[in-house]
């Protein structure tokens, strides 16, 4: 067990996959000497060098084609992207092949790759490179869709996407990246598919994923104060996502916010709400209710991107007007 940033986690979780099976490689822009954008492959090419940390030329649509023929081939690669808006430019490659090829072929091969996308807000980075598109992934047939908030995660939950037999789109956080926490480096892989309860409470769900889970947890801690009882869930894999938990959490609560950073248009949290008001209908003291970013372009500005965060303080005032509401629609 030791102290270390997200983005530390991160590596160390590839370097272990590299050691432990020589069919993992990783290719991407700055990945080589640079490390990446946040040290998240520093020293990897040293270790395993250029043939297994392969730098590439900046183009999306190419990395992606290249993993998706190693994979084919029976390699487990690792394509970073660099940040999630240059996704993009790789779509074709991620929505009609990678997530359609085991389909179209009838099973007979495998796509067990990982599609590695920083997501969110950072200091200023503006509308190409802050964006948080996990809706739109989410919403491709084929493919896997996890989102770590915890080093510890970032850690487990790589590990766990390089041992995916099947694409897994990995969404990692840019204001993570320099977080610290306390990682096993001996832990088994996350399973895909189980959130996790960060905290416990009885007088509602604030249900989120990536950082914003982590602002959820503040925002437990200032209604802690205000005499209110929140449980806090961290998804984790967005798809496929852990209906038992959730379920079994606002059955105990009664009420539910899910909380993103995504657009609220079109945002995933409608379809969690979409889901849980089918199976919940009559049965919840407060409205289902989400929040999310404005339909907008990031700013670069620093005080308008703000009004597109939604942090602890705006998750407090809301949760507390649901719990307070005290009537059952």
């Amino acid at each position: 067990m030791g102290v270390m940033t997200y983005s530390q986690a991160g590596c160390l979780a590839l370097r272990q996959e590299m050691e432990a099976n020589d069919k993992v490689w990783a290719l991407g822009e700055d990945v080589g000497p640079e490390g990446g954008v946040a040290g998240q492959y520093l020293g990897l090419q040293k270790i395993f060098g250029k043939e297994r940390i392969v730098d590439t030329p900046i183009s999306e649509s190419m990395i992606m084609s290249a993993a998706i023929g190693s994979a084919l081939l029976g390699m487990r690669p690792v394509a970073e992207l660099r940040y999630a808006d240059f996704a993009l430019c790789a779509a074709d490659e991620i929505i009609n092949q990678a997530a359609k090829v085991r389909y179209m072929l009838g099973g007979q091969v495998r796509v067990p790759m990982v599609i590695r996308q920083p997501i969110g807000m950072r200091w200023g980075m503006a509308a190409q490179h802050s964006q948080s598109n996990e809706n739109l992934w989410v919403g491709t047939s084929g493919l896997v869709v996890v989102a770590s908030a915890t080093p510890a995660d970032n850690h487990g939950l790589l590990k766990a996407a390089i041992r995916c037999d099947d694409p897994v789109v990995f969404m990692e956080h840019k204001e993570l990246w320099l977080t610290t926490g306390e990682v096993d480096e001996s832990a088994q892989p996350v399973v895909i598919g189980k959130a996790a309860i960060r905290k416990t409470g009885k007088d509602i769900t604030l249900l989120s994923w990536s950082k914003s889970a982590n602002d959820c947890l503040s925002a437990a801690a200032l209604l802690a104060e205000k005499g209110i009882d929140a449980e806090v869930i961290d998804l984790r894999t967005l798809w496929p996502w852990d209906r038992d938990t959730v379920f079994a959490s606002i059955e105990k609560t009664k009420r539910i916010l899910v909380v993103h950073e995504s657009s609220k248009v079109g945002g995933f949290g409608g379809e969690l709400l979409a889901e849980i008001s089918e199976n919940f209908f009559g049965k919840l003291l407060s409205a289902p209710t989400r929040l999310g970013s404005p339909r907008i372009p990031v700013p670069y500005a620093k005080n308008l991107e703000d009004l597109c965060r939604v942090d602890a303080t705006m998750i407090c005032q809301t949760a507390q007007k649901l719990v307070q509401s005290g009537h059952k629609l």
